[in-house]
């Protein structure tokens, strides 16, 4: 008897298309979203119920200064991010309304005028590193709403190697958001964190 080596090819990772297709046939649970973070498929509940004063009161803020033709919502979508092989559900985001026109399921994150990301204990990781590197390439404004030490942290002027602007206020103190924008945000409404 001969031995023979056998190869044994070990599964090719899958694509962003691949994991995007799959995190769109997901059933997740009520309250939980799916998105795709360090190149895997991440599911956590929706904010909390404490969060929704503080979204609101940033979307009506942001709607009424928001770039012409952009809608501030916090509606369930997925944003691509292909050259990062990533896709992200934000909390709050202003984009194109052009964007969901598309027959697709998933919009282009060069659509997004501004994301905000309310953290929590189990994003608050994403929120400030991942997303924050993702984010800084493109779009123009993003806002990480610090929940638990009762901050908001705005990030301005996207480049290649990151935001080049950061700005930090505690709740209840007024925050300049830049251009396209270009408003003091009141953030009284936003409590006192937890």
């Amino acid at each position: 008897m001969i031995e023979r080596d056998n190869t044994i090819e070990a599964p090719s990772p899958p694509t962003f298309e691949d994991l995007l297709r799959t995190v769109e046939e997901m059933h997740t649970p009520d309250g939980f979203k799916a998105e795709l973070i360090r190149g895997k498929i991440v599911v956590s509940p929706w904010s909390r119920l404490r969060y929704y004063v503080p979204m609101r009161a940033l979307r009506e803020q942001l709607g009424a200064h928001a770039p012409e033709g952009h809608v501030a919502d916090i509606a369930p979508f997925l944003f691509r991010f292909p050259t990062a092989g990533r896709a992200y559900g934000p909390d709050l985001f202003v984009a194109d309304l052009a964007a969901f026109e598309e027959d697709g399921r998933h919009a282009e994150g060069s659509a997004l005028s501004l994301v905000a990301e309310f953290t929590s204990v189990s994003t608050r990781d994403a929120d400030w590193v991942e997303k924050l590197e993702v984010y800084g390439r493109l779009v123009p404004v993003y806002l990480v709403v610090d929940m638990q030490d009762a901050e908001i942290t705005c990030f301005s002027e996207p480049s290649p190697h990151g935001y080049r602007s950061r700005q930090t206020v505690s709740f209840g103190k007024p925050l300049d958001i830049p251009r396209p924008f270009g408003f003091a945000l009141d953030t009284a409404a936003f409590g006192s964190g937890s």
